[in-house]
């Protein structure tokens, strides 16, 4: 059997990092949640404010012999802007940082390589951070899969459906069957 690994990405609103994140071979499961702030058992108010420190993140399971973490990074800069300090689009905070909170060593070494690597492919500087994991707390329940249980509403619609569509097309070798 084989071993699974913990990956944690900021990258906005988490809603379309997850489903994205749950359809990859590999994955084992994507949870919306948040880490890196100071408030302990934060909920999604707390967080929206910024005062918390935390951002939305989705921590993933993964088994490695299936998708590497190099390839969940480059889903990552796929899906999100990262030159955009502390916000994606027309969320804005802190709570929305571009981030890689890594759980080991080498995820941290494999998080700055990528970004080196990224950083041709955008016209502004990477502003992701890569900080060391902390507690991760899973958001409320109607977070989790919240793009596949309201794929109408005008957010879903306008954001994250257009934007799911491309990241099929693209890492079409590396979805789920």
């Amino acid at each position: 059997m084989s071993q699974t690994e913990l990956a944690t990405f900021g990258a906005g609103c988490f809603w379309c990092i997850e489903s994205a994140l749950n359809q990859l071979q590999g994955v084992k499961k994507a949870v919306s949640g948040y880490m890196g702030g100071q408030t302990l058992n934060p909920d999604y108010r707390q967080v929206c404010t910024g005062t918390s420190g935390h951002a939305e993140v989705v921590q993933v399971e993964f088994d490695p012999a299936q998708v590497s973490f190099e390839q969940l990074l480059q889903v990552l800069f796929f899906l999100h802007d990262p030159t955009q300090l502390n916000r994606q689009g027309n969320d804005i905070g802190t709570q929305y940082r571009s981030a890689v909170f890594y759980h080991s060593e080498q995820q941290r070494e494999q998080a700055l390589t990528s970004i080196k690597a990224a950083g041709p492919l955008f016209d502004a500087p990477i502003v992701t951070e890569v900080t060391a994991a902390s507690t991760f707390y899973p958001a409320e329940d109607y977070h989790q899969g919240y793009y596949l249980q309201n794929t109408n509403q005008p957010y879903c619609q306008f954001l994250i459906t257009p934007k799911l569509a491309k990241f099929r097309q693209t890492f079409v070798s590396l979805l789920k069957a």
